[in-house]
């Protein structure tokens, strides 16, 4: 997901470390960042828990709006 990327990139993260924060396997979070799997319920509510000001609103909008309003 273009989003997760970024949101990863601005804030120095690497994977590895984005899966620890919030608590999944690395493999896991690639996968999703990669979109071969779907952020699912439980993602998303540890995504929030660990960055409480992030604005959710942005994993419903399709990579191509993200990428199209951030050029």
């Amino acid at each position: 997901m273009y989003c997760l990327k970024k949101f990863r990139d601005n804030h120095g993260y690497s994977k590895k470390q984005m899966a620890e924060i919030l608590q999944i396997s690395n493999s896991l979070y690639e996968k999703i960042e990669y979109k071969v799997r779907t952020p699912s319920i439980n993602f998303l509510n540890r995504f929030k828990k660990a960055f409480p000001d992030f604005d959710m609103n942005i994993f419903f909008i399709s990579d191509n709006d993200n990428q199209s309003e951030n050029n």
